[in-house]
């Protein structure tokens, strides 16, 4: 399988119907060297394409989500340059998969795969949507993903606590209640 073979099956992606999404995941998880070519083209300028590859990448790590593992350091240096809320949306799902994996019990992989680097790169681009104009999803999943990794860093629960006690009165109701819930879990450390 070639990368211009999955890029033909991104642009066969009808709409974004869950049901469209899995059979192309499917297909990069039967042929899992496809994971650095669905990574790439996420990262293309092409919004057609780029965006259908993120769709596809969110549901590739949920079902497995060390194939991005060796991956990481592309991952990490690209992910803060996707601006189209379509793409970052998923962007920021995987960022919180990744983020529940590092502080997992559990998990060692990413514990060994994850550097200092990664985890800075990941923080700054939480940081950036939830600072940025971007939908409630997209924050809701950076702001659990700042609270995961800022249990290494002190500093990243008190920038977190001061956004959303600044934010919280003028966003939407699903922020407040997200930013509520991240709020009591800090104040619980």
């Amino acid at each position: 399988m070639t990368k211009h073979f999955l890029i033909k099956q991104l642009i066969n992606i009808e709409n974004a119907k869950r049901i469209n999404r899995e059979r192309v995941a499917y297909l990069v998880l039967e042929n899992t060297e496809l994971v650095p070519h669905l990574i790439e083209i996420m990262f293309t300028e092409d919004p057609k394409v780029s965006i259908k590859a993120a769709w596809v990448l969110e549901i590739v790590c949920e079902k497995k989500l060390n194939l991005i593992a060796p991956q990481l350091d592309y991952f990490a240096d690209n992910i803060g340059f996707l601006t189209h809320d379509s793409a970052v949306r998923p962007a920021s799902k995987i960022c919180n998969f990744i983020a529940i994996a590092f502080t997992s019990k559990t998990d060692i992989l990413f514990k060994n795969f994850l550097t200092k680097n990664h985890v800075d790169k990941f923080i700054e681009t939480c940081f950036d949507w939830m600072l940025s104009d971007h939908k409630v999803a997209t924050k809701a999943y950076s702001m659990n993903a700042l609270f995961l990794l800022g249990k290494n860093y002190d500093w990243v629960h008190q920038e977190l606590k001061l956004i959303l006690q600044q934010n919280i009165v003028k966003e939407s109701a699903a922020y407040k209640a997200r930013g509520k819930i991240t709020l009591d879990l800090i104040n619980k450390q």
